[in-house]
């Protein structure tokens, strides 16, 4: 049994992040990372869509606000040191009617109070910019980038070897058992004892904390997001990154167009109750997840008060033309014949039992543990400054 300083259960980008942080912060230490799937970033990090997040939309003072400005300058700088593709192209927040200027203006003034760069712009410099979107005013945020996660995350393994550490693939995780003297974690591949556990397991970060004996009340519920790619053909309709003012009702961004930074655009995503927790086809279903969806509580909470946003989210879903029409609002010329089926991801959503999205990220400390039970958009822009605050908290009133 290999022993550890640390073991990590996860090879995301904020678990990646969280072990080269520990190993800067404690050099010389052992980290050992167990990742269930054959390759690492498999999931949300793999399949989110690249943005690299400038913080506008978060309540001033949270997690995410702090850590999501800290880590877009540690992801730029670590990026370019490491030759990992970024770029800085700027994104527009389009208001289609003049009923949603003052929603516009509530993200302005958080952005503003959060330290974005952006700057009100009109109809006419709307279209100087991204010359097919239809809008009477918009947001301007410059600062605002794409970037290749997997890529990056190739690059912080990189960093854990080179410093000794090791990262085990196909090591799905299924017993842990935590004492005094430290916590042994049994995987597929491998058995551990470490001094401390980081728990980075994202869609099943609840149940790694429940093996670990932790009471966990929310719960990770996974909705799928759906993307269609724009064609060669009509790339052009898009230059960079165009998002609609989000519906205050409902708690996602709605449809918007994304440049990435291997080429192409993404158009989506809608945001639909996948029936499995790695459900990134509306045909993959795994009963035991979906049971267990259907039986808490918290979702039917939710489900309730967001039905009306929830039937047009699954609508999309099925239609095409539902989704077409979603994007048009934004870009008029958008036609179905425009678009082909892109990869879905899976955001791993914390909710309560009293049906409320936990909006903020979520860490929760025990004896030798740190659980990460909740970390949405914006983790990826904020790995590495997420990383180094999880770090400092394992390390706390140890040596």
């Amino acid at each position: 049994m290999r022993k550890a300083d640390l073991v990590v259960v996860g090879g995301g980008i904020v678990g990646l992040a969280s072990a080269r942080a520990f190993l800067a912060a404690r050099p010389g230490a052992h980290v050992v990372l167990l990742e269930k799937e054959t390759e690492l970033a498999a999931h949300q990090t793999g399949r989110n869509s690249g943005v690299i997040h400038s913080g506008l939309y978060y309540k001033p003072g949270s997690a995410k606000a702090r850590t999501c400005r800290r880590g877009k300058a540690l992801v730029e700088r670590y990026c370019a040191e490491r030759g990992v593709s970024i770029e800085t192209c700027g994104k527009v927040v389009v208001a289609v009617d003049e009923h949603e200027l003052e929603a516009l203006a509530r993200i302005e003034q958080r952005g503003i109070a959060n330290g974005v760069q952006l700057a009100r712009i009109s109809r006419e410099r709307l279209r100087d910019l991204e010359p097919h979107m239809a809008g009477v005013a918009a947001l301007h945020v410059a600062e605002t980038g794409i970037v290749d996660y997997v890529g990056m995350c190739a690059a912080l393994a990189e960093d854990l070897r080179a410093a000794g550490s090791e990262i085990v693939t196909g090591a799905r995780v299924f017993h842990i058992d935590a004492r005094e003297d430290g916590i042994t974690v049994a995987s597929t591949a491998r058995e551990v004892h470490a001094e401390r556990l980081l728990n980075c397991a994202g869609l099943h970060s609840d149940r790694i904390a429940e093996l670990a004996g932790m009471r966990v009340e929310s719960r990770i519920i996974p909705f799928r997001g759906e993307y269609f790619e724009l064609t060669p053909a009509a790339a052009h309709l898009c230059r960079n990154l165009v998002y609609p003012v989000p519906d205050p009702s409902f708690p996602f961004l709605g449809v918007h167009f994304t440049r990435m930074v291997k080429g192409g655009v993404e158009c989506g995503p809608n945001a639909v109750l996948a029936f499995a927790r790695e459900g990134y086809a509306l045909s993959t279903i795994d009963w035991s997840d979906l049971s267990e969806a259907l039986s808490y509580p918290g979702f039917w909470k939710l489900a309730q008060k967001h039905w009306r946003a929830g039937a047009a989210e699954m609508w999309r879903s099925f239609s095409k033309r539902a989704f077409v029409r979603a994007l048009q609002r934004l870009c008029p010329a958008i036609q179905p014949e425009h678009l082909h089926a892109a990869p879905a991801g899976v955001r791993a959503q914390a909710l309560t039992p009293d049906g409320a999205l936990v909006d903020d990220f979520r860490f929760v400390r025990a004896a030798h543990m740190l659980h990460v039970l909740n970390a949405p958009s914006p983790a990826a822009t904020a790995s590495l400054a997420i990383g180094e605050e999880i770090a400092q908290e394992l390390l706390q009133g140890r040596d």
